[in-house]
């Protein structure tokens, strides 16, 4: 039956839809997720129907005008997601729906990519005459089938014309096709086998399967160490789902790690019909398009990528994988501020697909839910093919250097572990997380330091390109030769990044082979897969860089790994702070000696006896937990009460704080009495972009309470124009 009414929610930043009627002309075309066009005031516009309705309350409707495509633009299965995401990220629900299709599939400018296919006839043996051109090519055809009009031009040494002859002589078909963009057809490689489990990763697969058969699924907890085999799980269950006839869903927290990734899959399901799509996005437009269509159709059975692709329309979903559960980069920075890997396991819970959460130091909210028994724990505690952990060794800068008498970044127990590691053809690893060359520019003399003029920091010295830069604007100038305030000639640069690590180990190791891979480095669409294969090709002795050589990757020749500045962000004002020290010296030790030889990690530090920094030298997740557990637990910190953190920004200070206060006031009385309420009180980075802000931090022990109630004041109140108000529920930075 054919339902004469449709909610439609516009493509606008609204918190509700709108009933429409449907023609009868297109009564059969509108279906639940349909895109159609809509009149809207005095304009027409764009929107999705959410809801097929036999009757409405409105008298008078409007008729949709028109329906773009054919069948569910968004599935209804995505649309329940999007629905729920609006809820509890408090977030307007056109918001909500727009975040869950790329770009490049909303604005419809996209198409696909069409280009001329040569086709041979069924013919007998032609006679050519003179015809050597036409005749050679095709033989070519004959030999190798049918292909692409210019590949074919280049590979027989042929012009168009050349085929356009045999067209004409009806031995072959010239047409347009679609060719779909595939951003990584470069990747090639052998087929891989699956590898032999342990006994540790045997029973968590059986874990695995065994939620995967249930109608409810529980989410499963993977925590194995790193180099503990955890992806060997996630594609034995993989090709599982594939052969119930389903597909999977992977997610990886860095773009960065989606070519690695991709590749493995590639290699694992090559002699299956089991396309690998990628969504990310650092796509072009075009390849977004062609992926996005490439899954909804069907033809794709695996997807990987980055925190977007938790929406992609797969077909039978089966299985969702979140490498790396822990990662930040799984935070939307704008609204709606949604973490991916809670999407997932709402989507696993909507769709009744089991959810796989791997990683070697998991959030301190997931281990909470698996220590409660909302997620089902599997444990790899070892290294697969017996491989120890690396060693760590940890480096009190104020003993290493105390007999130091030419200022240097890396500690002499540092340098000669490198040189013996070089010496013996393996590779070493320097990070730090932090670009640039100096964190600031001060005048000796006057103490005047160069700041953003747009922001509350300091500009960060760029030496090669001889700029300050601002990290969170963009802001940047040339370097000044001397003080604008005393006119003093001498800069002190203050701080240390990624480039003047280089520079130190350019000087201490002068016959090395030295790479830098930071976001200032890294600005080609392949610059970082490039970079990876030379290190991999062992074209590399010396990798410096920041947080994205620090996960998921997999070097068997790296066996010395060294962390400068290990405790930079301890001071940082975040309850978060020491959790991520403390995952960031387990990951990246993790990169060492996952081969053949055993590895060492050495961490220079000026707080050695942090328990961050020493439960990391042993490994020893569990203890870290146990102790970071107990005292968010006594300051009533996530996870044992759940956080809302509001900002106001605008140009002016006084008016910001004006309005943050007012609205404070009806928050604390629609909050209720359970909710404790700090602020609000200026951001610890007070102003960003020529914007002043606030912050007003809430936590309450149940969330969606706190979140209906406070709605109708947060999205739908009349701001001035010049203030913005953002909601971020389960906030991941509070800075």
């Amino acid at each position: 039956m054919n339902l004469p009414f449709a909610k439609v929610v516009p493509e606008l930043s609204l918190d509700r839809a709108f009933d429409y009627r449907i023609p009868e002309p297109l009564q059969r075309d509108v279906v639940l997720g349909s895109k159609v066009r809509v009149p809207f005031g005095p304009r027409e516009i764009t929107g999705y129907v959410v809801e097929l309705r036999a009757q409405s309350e409105i008298e008078k409707l409007k008729d949709i005008s028109a329906v773009i495509g054919q069948g569910a633009f968004v599935p209804p299965t995505i649309i329940e997601l999007a629905q729920w995401i609006s809820l509890y990220y408090c977030a307007p629900l056109g918001a909500a729906l727009q975040t869950v299709l790329p770009q490049a599939v909303r604005g419809g400018q996209t198409r696909f990519k069409e280009r001329l296919w040569v086709e041979p006839l069924p013919v007998k043996e032609p006679d050519f005459g003179r015809a050597k051109s036409q005749k050679n090519a095709w033989e070519f055809l004959q030999e190798n089938g049918g292909g692409w009009l210019h590949e074919l031009c280049v590979a027989t040494a042929t012009t168009a014309a050349i085929w356009r002859s045999l067209e004409q002589k009806n031995l072959v078909a010239i047409s347009p096709e679609r060719q779909e963009r595939d951003p990584h057809a470069a990747l090639d490689g052998d087929m891989s086998e699956p590898l032999v489990f342990n006994d540790e990763q045997k029973a968590a697969y059986d874990a695995v399967l065994e939620e995967m058969a249930k109608p409810k699924p529980q989410p499963i907890l993977l925590h194995g160490v790193t180099g503990s085999g955890k992806t060997e799980v996630y594609l034995q269950a993989i090709a599982r789902v594939l052969e119930a006839g389903k597909s999977a869903l992977v997610l990886v927290p860095e773009i960065a790690l989606t070519p690695q990734t991709v590749d493995r899959f590639r290699r694992r399901f090559a002699g299956q019909k089991a396309g690998v799509a990628v969504l990310h996005s650092h796509l072009s437009q075009g390849e977004r398009h062609d992926q996005w269509h490439q899954i909804r159709e069907g033809r794709a059975k695996i997807v990987i990528g980055a925190r977007s692709a938790v929406f992609a329309p797969l077909v039978r979903l089966g299985l969702i994988v979140v490498d790396e559960e822990q990662e930040n980069s799984y935070k939307q920075e704008e609204s709606p501020h949604y973490h991916a890997r809670d999407v997932a396991v709402m989507r696993g819970h909507m769709e009744g697909v089991a959810v796989m959460l791997g990683s070697a130091t998991p959030s301190l909210e997931s281990y909470q839910n698996a220590l409660d028994k909302k997620y089902r724990l599997c444990s790899l505690t070892r290294r697969v093919e017996v491989q120890n952990m690396p060693t760590t060794h940890i480096l009190d800068l104020r003993q290493e250097l105390k007999n130091v008498k030419t200022p240097t970044l890396l500690a002499p127990r540092l340098v000669e572990a490198v040189n013996k590691r070089i010496d013996a053809g393996e590779q070493t690893i320097i990070f730090l997380n932090r670009r640039g060359y100096a964190t600031s520019l001060q005048c000796p003399q006057c103490g005047h330091v160069e700041e953003c003029p747009r922001c509350s920091v300091s500009l960060t010295y760029h030496r090669k390109a001889n700029k300050l830069c601002c990290h969170l604007c963009d802001f940047s100038i040339t370097a000044p030769n001397v003080c604008p305030k005393c006119a003093f000639d001498q800069y002190k640069q203050r701080g240390v990044g990624t480039e003047k690590i280089e520079e130190s180990v350019e000087r201490a190791f002068p016959n090395a082979r030295i790479m830098r891979m930071d976001s200032d480095t890294m600005r080609g669409k392949h610059a970082y897969d490039e970079a990876l294969s030379k290190f991999a090709a062992g074209e590399t002795d010396i990798l410096v860089g920041t947080q994205m050589i620090a996960k998921g990757l997999h070097f068997p020749k790296v066996t010395c790994v060294g962390v400068v500045h290990a405790d930079l962000a301890l001071q940082l004002p975040d309850f978060r702070a020491a959790e991520r020290v403390f995952q960031l010296l387990m990951q990246v030790s993790g990169r060492s000696g996952r081969g053949d030889v055993h590895g060492e990690v050495y961490v220079q530090t000026r707080t050695p006896f942090h328990p961050a920094i020493q439960f990391a030298r042993h490994h020893d997740y569990d203890g870290f937990a146990e102790q970071e557990l107990e005292f968010r637990k006594v300051l009533n910190y996530p996870p044992y009460q759940r956080a809302i953190l509001i900002t106001w920004r605008g140009r002016s200070e006084e008016k910001t704080l004006y309005v943050a206060e007012q609205t404070a006031k009806k928050i604390t009385e629609l909050a209720g009495k359970d909710a404790l309420i700090t602020g609000p009180s200026p951001a610890p980075i007070a102003k960003i972009n020529e914007q002043y802000r606030f912050h007003l931090f809430l936590r309450a022990a149940k969330l969606l309470p706190v979140t209906r109630a406070l709605r109708p004041l947060l999205l739908e109140a009349q701001w001035p124009d010049d203030i913005k108000v953002t909601v971020d529920v389960d906030p991941m930075n509070l800075l």
